[in-house]
């Protein structure tokens, strides 16, 4: 195997959390052992142990058949343990991270300097750190590899990148495999589907949705898939005619605004949309990615996206038996 194997590891993992961690990047992480694979391990919420805290944990379980005593989502009880392990346990290890190590020290420790410690035996990473103030990690560090497919690793925390300075626009969609939007059943995605818009509604600093979309389907908008908070709502319309009766309008703990202007995609944010054909035409020039869930089925619905627009494919995966694809907006 060689370092692009296990980066590529460490990256598909990553990709599992994507946009679950914000305000942090997606990171991703992989250790091994004389060649042997002991951890994979991805940052999950913001707050928690980062991916290399995670995956050291996890190695040490896996090294020593030892499970341990605590939350290894706590980033201070797991940088206190892992510091008071023998100095040598890690000795023949190898760590594969996606990102640079961070260096400064904010909700969490510095993973750097944990590294730094615990002396492995290499550190490869896919990319640096390229917010000012956060670099520096690899500097601390004694064997390193860096670049490693630096593309694939840059193109996972782009919108940790645009979320610093201006709104990261996520469009959601759901279809069937010929493209029809519109179901006879209650919902066209798996249960899996369901829970993962969920989890990114819970993250998002607004879920913003057009007028006809409330008008027509009278939704929720919440999160009750995952029992989380439901997120803020902003409804784009040029027509503040809404039945307050629709159900997303009694959510308790948020706060719904009705809209026709978007300069609030000017603020520094996560914006997840959720709309139709309409929404994708008003937004075509400032959506950044497209969430796609595919079920497989046909459907003779006539609900579609009428519009023109190429994207390149970043990343697919499965959510049970829908098929999830990352994208963004291509210019070719």
């Amino acid at each position: 195997m060689n370092d692009e194997f296990y980066m590529q590891l460490a990256l598909n993992k990553a990709w599992q959390c994507q946009g679950l961690t914000y305000p942090n990047p997606a990171v991703g992480a992989v250790v091994t052992c004389k060649g042997e694979i002991v951890a994979i391990a991805a940052h999950e919420t913001a707050g928690s142990s980062h991916a290399e805290v995670l995956a050291l944990v996890m190695a040490y379980e896996t090294l020593t058949s030892t499970q341990v005593a605590f939350d290894s989502q706590n980033a201070q009880k797991a940088h206190a343990f892992l510091l008071n392990l023998p100095q040598d346990i890690f000795s023949e290890c190898t760590i594969y991270v996606t990102l640079e190590p961070c260096s400064h020290e904010g909700k969490t420790p510095s993973c750097a300097s944990l590294l730094q410690v615990l002396s492995l035996k290499r550190v490869v990473i896919g990319t640096a750190d390229p917010i000012e103030g956060h670099a520096g990690g690899m500097q601390k560090l004694g064997s390193v590899t860096v670049g490693v497919l630096e593309d694939d690793c840059k193109a996972l925390i782009e919108p940790f990148l645009i979320w610093q300075k201006r709104a990261f626009v996520l469009f959601k969609l759901a279809q069937t495999t010929n493209a029809r939007i519109g179901s006879d059943n209650r919902y066209l995605s798996c249960s899996a589907s369901l829970e993962h818009v969920h989890r990114l509604r819970a993250v998002c600093d607004v879920l913003l949705v057009g007028g006809n979309t409330v008008r027509v389907d009278r939704p929720t908008l919440d999160c009750r898939f995952i029992q989380a908070k439901a997120p803020n709502v902003k409804i784009y319309t040029k027509d503040d005619n809404f039945d307050k009766g629709i159900p997303l309008f009694s959510v308790q703990d948020r706060n719904v605004v009705v809209t026709d202007n978007l300069d609030f995609l000017d603020t520094p944010s996560f914006v997840l949309v959720e709309g139709g054909e309409g929404m994708l035409h008003v937004l075509k020039e400032k959506i950044d990615w497209l969430l796609i869930y595919q079920a497989p089925k046909l459907s003779s619905h006539n609900l579609t996206y009428n519009t023109t627009m190429n994207l390149t494919f970043l990343h697919h995966t499965q959510k049970d038996v829908d098929l999830m694809i990352w994208s963004k907006r291509s210019e070719q």
